[in-house]
């Protein structure tokens, strides 16, 4: 077991049995003209984070541990999209409607692609999720049982949707979760921090988390 100093106590982390979980780091939501672009948002916040994101990839890929890559992706005839998921908000383009990268959350479109920088490599999953949550629809929790996983650790956006909707399905399917602070991020800041704090709370009812530097530190030691 590696220890994690952590919040709200150490995560103790088994090598064998843990998996690198990157939610959503898409063009759609991280670069102008996407999705979260559409809503209005400032995606320079988002995209902020690829270094670090990056940085936790290395550290995993370097150990040969499991990297699973998540995109908020729906099928070309949005069959799998809930009509008032469609109609939802005041945005000038929506799900399914074309924009500067292609039609929006629709898989296949340049805009629902991982940003380069980002790019999953030959054995890694990919999970196209219609959903915020990735267990959801996706045959996940069946896949990772194959592989033996009980703790998963969370990087990703946004942190008070996709991030965090993943890690409480995660914890009410009984994988011990870790979210990397500085490898998550949301559009407004008051939302990351409020969303940190529910995940910690009471004894860490939904998971734990921690800076890279921290998980750095535990592993090299």
């Amino acid at each position: 077991m590696i220890a994690v100093q952590a919040s709200p106590y150490p995560y103790f982390l088994p090598p064998a049995s843990t998996a690198l979980v990157v939610i959503d780091m898409q063009r759609d939501f991280i670069e102008p003209g996407g999705f979260g672009d559409a809503l209005g948002n400032d995606v320079s916040r988002l995209a902020a984070i690829i270094p670090t994101v990056a940085q936790l990839l290395a550290l995993f890929r370097a150990r040969g541990w499991p990297v699973i890559h998540t995109r908020e992706a729906h099928l070309p005839d949005l069959s799998d999209c809930p009509p008032a998921k469609i109609a939802r908000g005041s945005a000038a383009t929506r799900i399914g409607q074309a924009g500067p990268m292609g039609r929006l959350l629709v898989r296949g479109e340049p805009g629902n692609q991982i940003v380069p920088d980002l790019a999953p490599l030959a054995g890694e999953m990919v999970v196209d999720k219609p959903g915020k949550g990735m267990f959801w629809a996706t045959g996940l929790h069946e896949a990772l049982q194959v592989k033996g996983i009980t703790h998963l650790v969370f990087a990703g956006v946004t942190t008070e949707v996709c991030v965090q909707t993943s890690m409480r399905e995660g914890n009410d399917r009984g994988y011990e979760c870790l979210l990397i602070t500085d490898a998550t991020e949301s559009y407004f800041a008051e939302y990351k921090a409020a969303t940190i704090s529910m995940i910690t709370a009471q004894g860490g009812i939904v998971g734990w988390a921690a800076p890279l530097a921290a998980l750095e530190q535990a592993v090299s030691s």
